[in-house]
């Protein structure tokens, strides 16, 4: 049965209105900066797993002290956080994995972003005269759904690095989802916090009805058969028979905008393998996601641009860095929107973006203590000569519906991974046992008026760009020092650059880094912590021309570090994750 459709436009009304924050964002539920950091260490060849809960640091370990190693590991920690981390990951969503292989030295990158429909046209998220639709409420709507590639990239990525069999991976999630676990506090808090989730029957028949229990307690059986499906038949039951019809049907479903997905969209999703951004920090070599994701070049755009500054001065003066990082963040997100996009539809300039002299001129345009009163994308073509072209940049996401979780094993080889849904919750949509993504909001809805050439218009079989931003760090010997990750929509970008320039520069432990204040500049507006020693700079920022808004930031940052002692795991203290060693 359809849902009612008064229930609709009571979610529309109150997305629009922007009243309830589980439209955009789920800050209300989430802890600040300040917490005391916290650390894990693994001695002599131990293994080492960093996420966002407890239990799903559990099933990575178990995966490893069977004998599997870090792909294997992985795949275990992501299908037990698609039982945990109901709001930001799973099934349903996309992943990207940045995988080192200690044996023979090489890095890769797995791309399992979702696709649009091959019924998906330019104007998807436009209507009365190609206007843009309010973001809120395509979120909820049918079109914003694309293929699910988290499963296919991971069973490619298992195929390629993997040791034990694929079943036994899944078992841990599968224990978990059947006999349950304690709802964790921050989920029960965003639910609590958050009235509009109880107007969609999907999560009051699933997370709601869990909240409902005393004590709260998460337990799914059908998204443990769904498991135990992909356990005895393998990852291509996925996109080959009862699971993808039951996603097409409940996203055409949907009243607003029903989905023009199709089975044969999932039997076409192919995860990709792509070369690794990677560019040089100092003395450090620094690799990171590649298109789709503007996460890669973002990053190393923002350190280029920073190599120009005396960072390492500025460890007592946090105003003065923190304007510098915003402008170079500016300079960086105005490249992403003129430049960046799926690879296979278009040509990214990512060697041009990332030279060091274009960066150096780029850099040039940054003053210390005074903002820059224009931005635009430069002439990456030109190696940053002549003028800068001019940029359009949508206004910047504010979802956070994403886990990042690191692992490294006793041989070395780390994956580090980055997976969402997109919003909080998706697009409210259930189907056999996992919520259905928005990944397709994250197109830009329109052109601007003076130039049709964005890069990220919706086209058929196109992944929408991306923000992830899963790094890792090699010393001159060529051997990986740090890996890390984040949550938090187009600001994963900025906290990966924030605990980067505060370790490397700094010399702060990682624990330590990820425990200090956000701070992130997306092209719209300075934005500091709440609660937290950033917003103690407001007016010194307001001073050198910056709007700063003071927003809550749950990060989720998680990563590993080598130090004297051995690898050393840190967990983002506003989350409910821990690093675990055995």
């Amino acid at each position: 049965m359809k849902p009612d459709l008064a229930r609709y436009l009571a979610a529309a009304l109150v997305c629009v209105v922007g009243l309830l924050a589980a439209c955009s964002d789920d800050d209300a539920a989430t802890g600040q900066g300040g917490a005391p950091p916290s650390s894990t260490l693994a001695k002599d060849a131990g293994h080492l797993v960093v996420a966002a809960h407890p239990a799903a640091v559990e099933a990575g370990l178990e995966i490893l002290r069977a004998g599997g190693n870090a792909a294997d590991a992985a795949v275990a920690v992501q299908m037990a956080l698609g039982v945990i981390e109901v709001p930001e990951t799973g099934l349903g969503g996309g992943a990207f994995l940045l995988y080192y292989d200690s044996a023979s030295g090489q890095l890769s990158f797995h791309d399992g972003r979702e696709t649009a429909p091959a019924a998906a046209q330019r104007q998807r998220f436009t209507w009365f005269g190609g206007r843009a639709v309010a973001h809120p409420l395509a979120v909820i709507s049918g079109r914003a759904v694309g293929v699910p590639g988290l499963v296919a990239m991971f069973a490619s990525a298992h195929a390629t690095h993997g040791r034990l069999d694929w079943a036994a991976l899944l078992a841990p999630a599968i224990r978990l989802a059947e006999e349950g676990l304690e709802m964790p506090p921050r989920l029960a808090a965003q639910l609590r916090g958050d009235p509009s989730l109880r107007l969609f029957g999907d999560l009051r028949e699933s997370v709601l009805s869990d909240l409902a229990a005393s004590p709260p307690r998460l337990q799914d059986s059908e998204l443990a058969a769904t498991l135990r499906v992909l356990a005895a038949d393998g990852p291509g039951a996925f996109y080959n028979g009862a699971i993808p019809a039951a996603v097409v049907a409940r996203a055409r479903d949907r009243w607003l905008w029903p989905s023009d997905l199709t089975v044969a969209d999932f039997l076409a999703y192919r995860a990709q393998r792509r070369e690794p951004v990677c560019g040089h920090y100092h003395a450090w070599r620094i690799c990171g996601a590649a298109p789709p994701s503007s996460g890669g070049i973002a990053v190393l755009q923002i350190l280029g641009m920073l190599e120009a500054f005396p960072m390492a001065s500025l460890a007592d003066d946090r105003a003065a860095a923190m304007h510098l990082i915003a402008e170079a963040s500016r300079l960086a997100f105005a490249d992403r929107a003129h430049y960046v996009g799926d690879p296979d539809f278009i040509d990214v300039p990512v060697a041009a973006l990332l030279d060091r002299e274009y960066l150096r001129a780029r850099a040039a345009l940054i003053e210390p203590g005074r903002v820059m009163t224009t931005i635009a994308a430069g002439r990456a073509d030109l190696r940053g000569e002549g003028g800068p072209n001019p940029a359009w940049q949508a206004p910047p996401d504010r979802s956070g519906g994403t886990s990042h979780f690191t692992v490294i094993d006793g041989a070395g080889n780390i994956a580090a991974v980055t997976s969402s849904i997109e919003a909080p919750f998706g697009s409210r949509m259930r189907a056999a046992g996992f919520l259905l993504n928005n990944q397709l909001t994250d197109f830009d809805f329109v052109p601007p008026a003076r130039d049709g050439a964005v890069p990220n218009l919706p086209a058929a079989g196109k992944r929408p760009r991306s923000s992830m931003s899963p790094v890792i760090v090699f010393a001159t010997n060529g051997k990986p020092v740090l890996a890390l990750g984040a949550r938090g929509g187009s600001r994963i970008i900025g906290h990966v650059v924030r605990v980067l320039v505060a370790v490397l520069d700094w010399e702060l432990p990682l624990a330590a880094a990820i425990a200090e204040a956000n701070f992130v500049h997306r092209g719209h507006g300075l934005e500091l912590e709440r609660g937290s020693a950033a917003a103690a700079h407001r007016e010194a920022l307001r001073g050198w021309g910056h709007e700063v808004r003071v927003e809550r930031m749950p990060s989720g940052l998680h990563g590993i570090e080598w130090t004297a002692e051995g690898w050393r795991g840190a967990a983002d203290p506003r989350q409910d994750g821990i690093a675990g060693a055995e």
